[in-house]
């Protein structure tokens, strides 16, 4: 039997900075947001693309709350 609550994948409404996709992916694995938030921010230095892609890509196949 399973008493673990399972969420979702979704963009938050209430933890976001631009769009949700760290709040949501936060909510999702049950940990700060501040980690991936850092995660893409490490992705973005090395010239901006990799993390923008990333992040682009996630805040359209994530759907919102």
């Amino acid at each position: 039997m399973n008493t673990t609550k399972s969420h979702p994948l979704r963009r938050s409404r209430n933890n976001r900075i631009i769009a949700g996709v760290c709040g949501g992916l936060a909510e999702f694995f049950g940990i700060s947001a501040f980690w991936f938030r850092l995660l893409f921010f490490l992705f973005f230095i090395p010239g901006g693309v990799p993390g923008l892609l990333i992040y682009l890509l996630a805040m359209i196949v994530i759907p919102s709350e």
